[in-house]
């Protein structure tokens, strides 16, 4: 990846120290609005309340005052800084041998891990004097990560031009652990309270972990012109807290969580546990109300077998195909909806009994029909409106009955017919007559349903669309 370089000017009236180690389990020397921390001794540590409760019983304000300590999981990173296996350097290119190990390190660390940077440019910035660098070095001085960092400290912000971990220590919290001790580092040696740095696809999710956003609050005048803009990466801001320690964040969180936790058991009972039933002497039925919980929800062996009944009836999912079937067809247009009364002012005067499609759906859904012969009745309905309004001597009639009639009932007739066949060749196998005592009910038995309705009306000859 092809970044280009903006020249920023160099910083001034600020001195850059030589290779100062870090460590998190001191006071720190922060500014004087910074808290302050614990001792933590080898072998010891931190300890939280936790609530204990009998198993059986709900909480009261004596069992709540008995507490017992256990220790908050700490990550490995953490573990071994205070073994002294790693320790957190700040270096800069001040001559030293110490240091130029260190940032020979870094250097190669950054070409290993950031493959599309070119080797030149990385080189030129680590060892670059105004930049300075956090390592995190494993005895004797193995560099296994690092941040390079610029700071504009008339600004009060910081860049952060590198950041890599190697690959093969990823797991063990090193990337977080060397942010938090960089924020610690700048908040109390400089004034600067503001990160700023161009991150790739692969590192924005880190960055945003760390507290990074997106969001650009620092006004384009403070930064533009300052920092190395890159080609294709994402401009992430990260605002510091002048109250927090940032390398005690994780236990800081920890505590407020056992804090909220031993609080909310003071009023709920999701903590108590509840032994099962022993099945030593067989299994025997329990009474749901016999648990109090069940009987604090209101619920009721009724409820359970309402619950349980079906939501329709049995014929509910052939009537719903076969009510498809019908509004899906190309000349059903004209009966989809009811008839607007503003188009139409007298059609309700005509018809008493009006019906459409949109109808029968909503009365399917509701279930409206208890049999076939209902769905049918209201379908035979509508025909029948359709012939009363639009009557053999309406100009309407005469155009549509033979084309319309034709269209609609042609092709349906040929599907019925067929399907009839089918139910001859295989009504001992297929059709039980004692199970369909109509004719709709047992045309349901094979998917052609829907073409014995047009069958009985291409008897009469005389359907019609509905006129506008």
């Amino acid at each position: 990846m092809d970044k280009a370089e903006q020249q920023a000017p160099a910083d001034r009236g600020h001195d850059i120290s030589p290779v100062t180690k870090r460590t998190a389990f001191g006071n720190p020397s922060t500014a004087h609005d910074a808290k302050r921390i614990k001792h933590i001794q080898d072998g010891a540590t931190e300890l939280a309340p936790e609530v204990t409760t009998p198993a059986t019983t709900a909480p009261t304000l004596k069992s709540l005052a008995t507490i017992r300590r256990v220790a908050f999981p700490e990550k490995p990173a953490v573990v071994e800084e205070r073994n002294g296996e790693i320790e957190f350097q700040v270096v800069n290119n001040d001559g030293s041998h110490e240091s130029m190990i260190i940032l020979t390190g870094l250097k190669c660390l950054f070409q290993k891990q950031l493959p599309k940077m070119p080797k030149y440019y990385i080189a030129r910035l680590v060892y670059d004097r105004t930049h300075q660098s956090l390592a995190i070095a494993k005895r004797p001085l193995e560099v296994i990560g690092g941040i390079s960092f610029r700071e504009f400290r008339d600004r009060k912000f910081a860049e952060i031009v590198f950041c890599a971990v190697s690959s093969d220590q990823q797991v063990k919290g090193y990337g977080a652990h060397l942010m938090a001790h960089l924020k610690d580092y700048i908040k109390a040696t400089s004034p600067v309270m503001h990160f700023l740095t161009y991150a790739d696809n692969y590192a924005i999710g880190y960055f945003q972990k760390q507290g990074f956003t997106k969001e650009i609050t620092l006004g384009k005048s403070i930064w533009m012109g300052c920092i190395k803009d890159y080609e294709g990466g994402t401009l992430m801001q990260c605002s510091m807290l002048p109250r927090i320690r940032y390398l005690e964040v994780g236990r800081m969180l920890l505590k407020q969580k056992a804090t909220v936790l031993a609080k909310m058991q003071r009023s709920s009972k999701s903590h108590i546990v509840h032994q099962p039933p022993q099945w030593a002497n067989g299994v025997t039925p329990i009474d749901p109300l016999s648990i109090l919980a069940i009987r604090e929800t209101g619920w009721s062996p009724e409820m359970d077998a309402l619950s349980r009944e079906p939501r329709h009836g049995p014929h509910f999912n052939k009537l719903r195909r076969f009510l498809n079937q019908i509004q899906n067809h190309k000349q059903a247009w004209p009966f989809s909806s009811p008839v607007n009364r503003d188009e139409i002012p007298d059609y309700y005067n005509v018809i008493t009994l009006p019906m459409d499609l949109s109808t029968m759906e909503e009365k399917l859904e509701g279930d409206s029909y208890t049999t076939p012969k209902d769905l049918v009745r209201d379908l035979q309905l509508i025909f029948s409106n359709c012939r009363q309004y639009n009557d053999a001597t309406t100009e309407l009639y005469m155009l549509n009955a033979r084309a319309g009639w034709r269209s609609l009932c042609g092709a349906l007739s040929r599907r019925f017919r067929s399907g009839m066949n089918y139910l001859r060749n295989n009504r001992s196998r297929a059709v039980r007559r004692s199970q369909y005592i109509d004719w709709a009910a047992e045309i349901m038995a094979f998917p052609h349903f829907p073409t014995k309705c047009f069958e009985l009306l291409h008897a009469r000859r005389s359907v019609a669309l509905r006129g506008a």
